[in-house]
């Protein structure tokens, strides 16, 4: 398959400096890439790069069949505004606009602006009625949401995101990160700058640059993440019952390597292995067992009480199932069970938000 970004031999000097030194790699359409390495790595250079915001020493960096060494500025300006969105870590709102106005803006650069358009973006991203607030009014996570509709208001095939959640509080980040799961899922190819590994682990592949050069190029299993939820749904359990989460309570399926799995999980700032061996959730780890628990439990009820499967056939389908519930199909499989307390066998199922606003119930 012919990738969408071809980069070649690339090079970048900023006078004396060489910011980026023969970096080649290809990306395919429809990728969620992660950018990582330490500050000053060329990572931020890469991606202005890409963008068309910034221009290379040497090389070639070919999207969509164009190399973009070829383009003059006014070339460059023309594919700005029709090949890539742009989301900044620091929002880039024009302040005395209000979201619907900045959302247009970027259609005024492409062509022509389109209110109803726009307006149709900012409800896409859960701002529907937000639409006449001014960035002062707006939340940090609104306004990268806003950041978000304005990127994709001209229906770029690229999303080139420098650090989007890294001014934002977790509840925020889960939300904007969310939105990017949509985006991947919808077909949109993603190169995202994070130092955040939970968030890399999300991509497809992970890419990380040092001093200029590529050091990893990795692509992302999503077995890991599925040994991650095993595991984690594990120690949940543990805790519950009260017993012990150590490696004698503990199992990862298909024959993983348990140390080496809780390794990277306390990396991911999932788990805090103790120097007794007992392991413990993070808050972060805790949040996410929560949420793995609660749609295992609910797929168990669903399949138990829909499809009056027997309990054990439920336990081994709601294993599957657990991992491709998305929080949307969470929140309407618990509606239309009517908010179920427990599953099958007796266990509690985490309440999620619908819960909290049940039809005639306070």
């Amino acid at each position: 398959m012919k990738p969408q970004v071809k980069i070649d031999s690339l090079v970048k000097d900023y006078g004396s400096l060489r910011a980026l030194n023969g970096i080649s790699m290809n990306i395919q359409a429809g990728e969620w890439v992660a950018l990582m390495g330490p500050s000053g790595s060329g990572k931020t250079t890469l991606i202005n790069i890409l963008g068309g915001l910034d221009t290379l020493t040497a090389g070639h960096v070919i999207v969509d069949g164009v190399d973009l060494a070829d383009l003059s500025e006014s070339d460059l300006v023309r594919y700005r505004a029709e090949k890539v969105g742009f989301v900044f870590q620091q929002f880039h709102l024009v302040a005395y606009l209000n979201a619907l106005e900045n959302v247009m803006l970027a259609q005024y650069f492409h062509s022509v602006t389109d209110e109803k358009q726009a307006e149709e973006a900012l409800k896409r991203v859960g701002l529907g009625h937000r639409l006449t607030h001014l960035p002062s009014q707006l939340s940090g996570g609104e306004q990268q949401r806003v950041a978000i509709a304005r990127a994709l208001i001209n229906q770029p095939k690229m999303i080139l995101a420098d650090e989007p959640t890294g001014n934002l509080d977790e509840a925020n980040e889960e939300i904007v990160i969310g939105l990017f799961r949509e985006l991947h899922s919808a077909g949109h190819t993603i190169l995202m700058v994070t130092h955040d590994p939970e968030i890399a682990q999300q991509a497809d592949r992970k890419i990380e640059l040092a001093h200029g050069h590529l050091a990893i190029d990795q692509r992302i299993s999503m077995d890991d993440g599925i040994h991650f939820d095993h595991l984690l749904e594990q120690i949940w359990v543990c805790e519950e019952e009260g017993n012990r989460a150590d490696l004698e309570h503990i199992r990862t399926p298909g024959g993983v390597d348990p140390v080496k799995t809780l390794a990277r999980m306390e990396d991911l700032k999932l788990v805090q292995v103790l120097e007794d061996q007992e392991v413990q959730l993070t808050d972060r780890g805790k949040s996410r067992a929560r949420d793995v628990v609660r749609r295992h439990r609910l797929a168990e009820r669903l399949f138990k009480d829909t499809f009056r499967i027997d309990e054990h056939e439920a336990h081994s389908q709601a294993c599957k199932f657990e991992h491709i519930i998305s929080p949307e199909l969470d929140q309407r499989i618990c509606s239309f069970l009517g908010h179920p307390k427990t599953c099958p066998h007796g266990n509690p199922i985490p309440p999620g938000d619908c819960c909290n606003h049940k039809d005639g119930e306070e």
